[in-house]
């Protein structure tokens, strides 16, 4: 994966709006990615709220976020189509031979993919192929990262319990470790 601008990069600070929002994407792309670091599959996996809400299923429910954005509404071409579940609580599911090998391997490409659907675009350009009609590209990521933020404050969540489940020997469930996803303030 290609290394990308921060926000706290102070080039950044003054850049352009579209470069900028870009940017937060791509952080808060990483960090949900980053999320599933040092964790067994069976911990991502886990189902600590009543929702099916698990860090794996974040990962596989962005994925699906990603093609509905920069596919569909891009393309006009429908959900089934594009080989993608019917609506965004069915992308929760994970399939028996999901891992995390596989759906961070899926969501990187997905991503660039994104990338490259958008490069050179005007914010301004309005695409009609989601449900809600003629939007424009500066609205459709501003709701992408809406969404990741989101799901990346979900993550940290569910990490920090896994990581709290840890036996007290396992120097993984130390404080530090389970504070290792603090994120830029």
């Amino acid at each position: 994966m290609t290394t990308r601008a921060t926000p706290d990069a102070p080039d950044l600070y003054s850049a352009p709006l579209a470069e900028q929002v870009q940017a937060f994407i791509d952080q808060h792309r990483q960090m949900l990615a980053e999320s599933l670091d040092g964790l067994s599959e069976e911990e991502v996996r886990a189902r600590l709220v009543p929702s099916k809400t698990t860090l794996l299923g974040l990962v596989k429910h962005a994925v699906f976020v990603e093609r509905v954005w920069f596919e569909e509404a891009f393309t006009g071409r429908s959900r089934e189509e594009l080989g993608l579940q019917p609506g965004p609580d069915e992308s929760f599911d994970l399939a028996p031979e999901d891992t995390v090998e596989s759906v961070l391997t899926e969501y990187h490409q997905v991503c660039e993919r994104s990338r490259r659907a958008i490069q050179g675009i005007s914010p301004n350009h309005v695409v009609s192929g989601n449900r809600r009609g003629r939007l424009t590209l500066r609205w459709i990521q501003l709701h992408v990262l809406r969404e990741l933020a989101q799901h990346c404050g979900h993550a940290e969540i569910l990490r920090e319990q896994i990581l709290a489940a840890r036996p007290p020997e396992d120097p993984a469930s130390s404080p530090q470790a389970v504070g290792q996803t603090a994120r830029p303030t």
